[in-house]
């Protein structure tokens, strides 16, 4: 896989977050996101005339309160929500799943190998502090489920129940079809298995997918670790302000020339 060239003025960013814009952690609580990271992102969205969209796991609610006081369009729990426009709030927590998290929760009450996500619409088994017990957990979480419309789904170091049909590459088909993100190159960068799906999306609709650190993937290029990730961002930004402040400076020229 080749290194990327920095994001271009006519892609649509489509963006993982954890493992990939800030380093995964045992817990998601306990993720250490870069103080630079929501003006970096504000400053980057800006380069492709707001086209940037975070693709998570999380809530949205959840990916707001980590890169406040910013807010960009994205989708969250892999696509069950959606927003397309950023100065929208998030959707309230979903209920509609309390009873299997509170039996899985009776489950685990003081197991600090496996520990539950309530996501709401989704929810999952983090394993990373005992990962000798993947088996374990994926096994409590799809007893959980059997019977309902939640598919069971593998990522590092986690199980995670969505609903059915619900991935990265149809959240991505969907924000491409708004006016926003219609007619550009999109650009799917993610770590994890769950993001296969949108990198596939991306390269079906003529752009191009990022593999964030080791492990095999569809994508055409790859960048070493969520830094890397931030820094190309950043060379994105700068450049295409260093093209505006160029395309500035010759029209101050011309005028000035034709006030001769």
């Amino acid at each position: 896989m080749r290194h990327p060239s920095p994001p271009h003025s006519d892609d649509a960013l489509f963006l993982d977050f954890d493992g990939t814009l800030v380093e995964l952690a045992e817990r998601p609580s306990l993720v250490q996101v870069p103080p630079e990271l929501p003006g970096l992102l504000a400053c980057a969205a800006a380069a492709v005339g707001e086209a940037l969209a975070i693709i998570s796991g999380r809530t949205l609610a959840a990916i707001d309160a980590q890169l406040a006081p910013m807010r960009f369009c994205g989708a969250g729990l892999h696509g069950a929500e959606l927003r397309i426009d950023p100065r929208e709030a998030a959707p309230p927590p979903d209920q509609a799943l309390q009873h299997l998290v509170q039996r899985l929760a009776l489950q685990l009450k003081g197991d600090e190998g496996i520990r539950l996500e309530d996501k709401g619409r989704a929810l999952a088994l983090h394993f990373r502090g005992a990962p000798e017990r993947a088996a374990e957990a994926e096994r409590l979480l799809r007893e959980a489920v059997a019977g309902t419309d939640l598919e069971v789904i593998a990522g590092k170091c986690v199980f995670e129940a969505r609903p059915r049909g619900v991935h990265k590459g149809n959240a991505l088909r969907a924000l491409m079809q708004q006016p926003l993100f219609a007619g550009r190159r999109p650009v799917y960068v993610g770590d994890d298995v769950t993001d296969e799906d949108g990198i596939k999306a991306a390269q079906s609709l003529g752009g191009i997918g990022i593999k964030v650190g080791d492990g095999l993937s569809a994508a055409g290029y790859h960048l070493e670790n969520p830094a890397a990730v931030r820094a190309w961002l950043a060379c994105g930004s700068a450049r295409d302000a260093a093209a505006e402040l160029r395309t500035v400076r010759n029209r101050l020229t011309d005028h000035h020339k034709s006030s001769l």
